[in-house]
């Protein structure tokens, strides 16, 4: 399917790896320019090579956390008028929430609910006026399914969320859409930080923790950031115009909800 968006311009936050890199992956395989992201420079630039030798798009490299209002501006700088900004940024560590500090819990709404944001407030009206727009973020199963020692996480996922519903509605007429992608388990140094979390609890080696966990999903399996990355891409394409204010679970069928 064409998504009718070559030559259109896109920001993937924290996108070296993981997640982030698969739809920065799909998005440059659609045609568009994308600027990518992520906090350790060496693992970015061999993504942004990747995606250069794959798909012939141009890459802008902006090294750092996105939550830093330095690199948001650097971003923003590179590609002051993007028609798609995909929001990601790693979540806290699993932790009991009895040991969170009030700093630890200002971080984590920082990063995962503000900085999404700030990153809307600055493109958004650029975007409607320009009559297209694609708005993605990133969030978490959690946001609907509580997962003990994400607390933090599923929190500041939600209420992002929640402050981007009524948004949303006021810029779909401009052909500006804002949708979340909530991933479930997928096979990211994310996951893998979750079943050593899992195993130490249950006390399992990680591999008879990721093998349980893998018969526990319907599908049978982890998902792949590639197949999340197309689903993004479809997010953000000329077809979906008519889908905003939504929360699709890409999760393998392991959220039990007929809706």
């Amino acid at each position: 399917m064409d998504l009718g968006l070559r030559g259109n311009k896109a920001i993937v936050c924290a996108s070296s790896r993981g997640l982030g890199r698969g739809c920065a992956m799909a998005l440059a395989e659609a045609g568009c320019d994308v600027v990518v992201n992520g906090r350790d420079s060496a693992v970015l630039a061999a993504t942004a090579s990747d995606i250069r030798e794959k798909y012939g798009v141009d890459v802008i490299e902006i090294a750092g956390d996105v939550a830093d209002q330095k690199v948001r501006a650097a971003l923003l700088a590179a590609c002051p008028s993007p028609d798609i900004l995909v929001n990601n940024n790693g979540g806290p560590p699993f932790r009991d929430f009895r040991e969170l500090t009030h700093q630890a819990m200002m971080d984590g709404v920082t990063n995962n609910m503000i900085t999404p944001i700030e990153l809307i407030q600055a493109v958004i009206d650029g975007m409607a006026e320009r009559g297209f727009g694609r708005i993605v973020n990133i969030t978490s199963l959690s946001v609907y399914q509580p997962i003990p020692g994400l607390d933090l996480s599923s929190g500041a996922r939600a209420g992002l969320t929640a402050f981007l519903a009524g948004v949303a509605r006021t810029v779909a007429a401009k052909n500006v859409t804002i949708n979340h992608i909530l991933p479930g388990k997928f096979d990211t140094d994310r996951i893998r930080g979750s079943i050593e979390f899992a195993a130490k609890k249950a006390g399992t080696s990680f591999e008879e923790q990721a093998s349980r966990q893998a018969a526990d999903i319907p599908a049978g399996r982890l998902g792949t950031p590639e197949e999340f990355g197309q689903a993004c891409a479809f997010l953000c394409s000329v077809h979906a115009g008519y889908i905003t204010g939504q929360s699709l679970i890409l999760d393998g069928g392991n959220y039990p909800s007929a809706f």
